[in-house]
């Protein structure tokens, strides 16, 4: 099929020759519109999704029902609750009602509620204590199954004196749930009319991901059910009669099958209700770094295949009409939708890039909505053949963006890829001062997609080089391994030869060379300021240098002792990626450290102590605490301030951003 096109280059030329548009700035980092959890309408002629905007007033981010034609023309606002939020919204069988989840109501709790298709007043169906998170309707609409939490520590929320926390769990630390007593997510059924609740799922597990199948007769699940689950990635797909039961597991593999963390959808089940499709990685051993491939699994036998093995990530497959699957695969610097054939894998992209798709949804008459950009425009719903379906973000077209281009550079033998931003009014024969942004992770990368931040420092002057190193994804296996136990070797490599093409180009200033980044990008970070003399500045966010002091003060004791070992056992192990700190003496880099006060991924502890070690030195540095905050900032105030900082930090060590002439 054609690729898509775009509309907002077009959009910022035809600009009256007297408007000039304006430069971006730290605040438009808070105006980006994001959309998400598209869903057709039973006859697919509308489609919902969930809009965030931030809340100027409660200083908050919020998020709304939406609706747009498949037709075309503008889309339709259904809630409008500046202090509540709106998401996941889903239609009824009969399309004349919508569901979502929201945490309206005097408890605050997150909640399923229900309102006309059109919009109109909700009605609330689930009051489960303590709320839900996350549900799947009964194809007939008379039913739903719902995520929620029970057990663990008992009292008001608002008691002055709570109880003790009691902790026997391996992993006891959650990002967004903090630490883990006896609490555990199951699976619950609701009979709407009545409110009946039936409990579905019950012993010392956790329940996700709940699926019901089109013949209304089963509901498919992701849990971890062996022994001391805690300590391994066996994650597996279940089948349960929507009756109730014994679930029954789907194929018999040792490894992640639908790892929630993924974020890469849910079981789903054919129109017939004989197969199930969801994603599956490699063995417990390779963590992260194996790519995830789709599986197929038949629900009658149990048995599972993985008909398109073809080392790269997918995403979210979901069935169409006629048997086939459609899902998301990132490739290099792309994330593409695809349809693969269940039985012989052959795959054919829907849409070429370069572009990043985060979400689709499938709609009758072989209907396609895909939620994708690149790097000049943010997330729109757009058809497969390049019709956009929302208009969000319009005012976009009076800012002034920076160029990007793909570059790549060698390294040790590698060809290694990144995106490059140049400054708004670039001029060739010009030394610029280089940002080097570094993405988290580690397995994760940069992409063709729009990215704020870099455009505010292209309008103050900068060039920006995004580098995705080895133990990126969008590459398979082979390229995200290197880095197994060897943090801060090959990636620090790559990304200093990545310092080197941007100088040889003639675009850098060597004497104005920044690097900073967020959670693995900070982790990074620290290992670059400790390596490379030439880092002039720097901006570690979430990030952690000490490995030995992340060891049961983060959440990932579970992966370092799958990947490292524990301390006691493998020190020198943990010493060899914890150089930064343990050898502090090196660093004369000028580094801000930024962390969130909630964060219990990368907790604050990381940024504290590099902070600590280099102000004992008596190193330029600053620590930059957001209370309240979890992993990933959300108060719009905060936002703005971080990327404020960024620049403000930049201009006091790298200097004027104005470029100078090449020698």
């Amino acid at each position: 099929m054609k690729p898509i096109h775009l509309l907002a280059s077009a959009a910022l030329a035809a600009l009256p020759a007297n408007l000039v548009a304006a430069p971006f700035v730290p605040a438009d980092i808070a105006r980006d519109e994001e959309i998400a959890a598209p869903a057709f309408s039973p006859d697919g002629q509308w489609i919902a999704y969930s809009l965030e905007t931030a809340d100027p007033k409660h200083d908050e981010a919020n998020t709304d029902i939406w609706v747009t034609p498949w037709r075309g023309g503008p889309a339709k606002r259904l809630t409008r609750t500046p202090d509540i939020s709106e998401s996941r919204p889903t239609f009824t069988h009969d399309g004349k009602r919508i569901a979502f989840l929201s945490d309206r109501g005097k408890d605050q709790e997150t909640q399923l509620w229900v309102m006309p298709a059109g919009g109109g007043s909700p009605r609330q169906l689930t009051r489960i204590a303590g709320g839900i998170s996350d549900y799947s309707l009964s194809p007939d609409g008379r039913s739903v199954a719902v995520v929620a939490e029970i057990g663990g520590r008992v009292g008001a929320k608002d008691d002055p004196t709570p109880p003790p926390i009691v902790i026997t769990r391996f992993q006891f630390k959650e990002d967004g749930r903090d630490r883990l007593d006896a609490r555990r997510t199951h699976l619950f059924r609701i009979d709407i009319a009545s409110r009946k609740t039936i409990q579905l799922t019950s012993g010392d597990f956790d329940h996700w991901l709940p699926s019901w199948s089109p013949d209304g007769r089963s509901i498919a699940f992701v849990s971890r059910r062996d022994k001391d689950a805690d300590r391994g990635f066996n994650y597996d797909v279940f089948v349960l009669a929507a009756e109730g039961g014994e679930p029954r597991r789907m194929g018999a593999f040792s490894g992640a099958d639908q790892n929630p963390d993924w974020e890469a959808g849910r079981p789903e089940w054919s129109l017939d209700s004989r197969r199930l499709a969801w994603v599956r990685a490699g063995d417990d051993k390779w963590l992260w770094y194996t790519p995830h491939q789709l599986a197929i699994g038949d629900v009658a036998t149990g048995t599972v295949t993985l008909p398109a093995d073809i080392d790269r990530w997918t995403y979210k497959p979901r069935w169409t009409a006629n048997g086939q699957i459609v899902a998301l695969i990132e490739l290099d610097r792309d994330t593409l939708p695809a349809r693969i054939d269940p039985v012989s894998g052959q795959i054919s992209y829907l849409v070429q890039g370069p572009r990043f798709a985060s979400d689709f949804t499938l709609g009758p008459d072989g209907k396609i909505a895909l939620l994708d950009g690149d790097v000049r425009t943010p997330a729109a719903l757009r058809t497969s053949d390049g019709r956009t379906l929302t208009s969000h973000n319009a005012w976009l077209t009076d800012r002034t963006l920076g160029e990007s281009r793909d570059v790549s550079w060698s390294s040790g033998g590698t060809t290694i890829h990144g995106i490059l931003t140049l400054p708004t009014g670039y001029r060739t024969g010009q030394l610029y001062p280089l940002i080097v942004r570094l993405h988290g992770g580690p397995v994760y990368q940069f992409s063709h997609e729009f990215m704020a931040d870099w455009q505010v420092y292209a309008a103050a002057g900068y060039a920006v080089l995004a580098v995705n190193p080895r133990g990126s994804s969008g590459r398979g296996f082979e390229f995200a391994n290197p880095i197994f136990a060897d943090w801060g070797n090959v990636d620090v490599a790559d990304v200093k030869a990545g310092i080197d093409h941007m100088i040889a180009s003639g675009i850098a200033d060597p004497k104005r060379i920044g690097v900073g980044g967020w959670s693995y990008g900070g982790i990074l970070t620290n290992y670059m300021i400790a390596s490379d003399p030439r880092i002039r500045a720097a901006v570690s966010g979430a990030g952690i240098a000490n490995i030995f002091g992340g060891y049961g003060a983060d959440q990932y004791s579970r992966d370092y002792e799958l990947e490292l070992g524990t301390p006691w056992a493998n020190p020198d192990v943990y010493a060899r990626v914890s150089f930064p700190f343990l050898h502090a003496d090196r660093i004369r880099t000028p580094t801000l450290f930024l962390c969130a006060e909630k964060d219990v991924n990368v907790p604050c502890l990381g940024g504290e102590q590099m902070f600590q070690a280099l102000r004992s030195r008596n190193v330029p540095t600053e620590l930059v605490i957001y209370p309240g905050e979890n992993h990933g900032l959300t108060v719009p105030s905060y936002r703005v301030d971080r990327m404020q900082r960024h620049l403000d930090w930049y201009a006091r060590h790298l200097g004027p951003s104005a470029p100078i002439p090449r020698p």
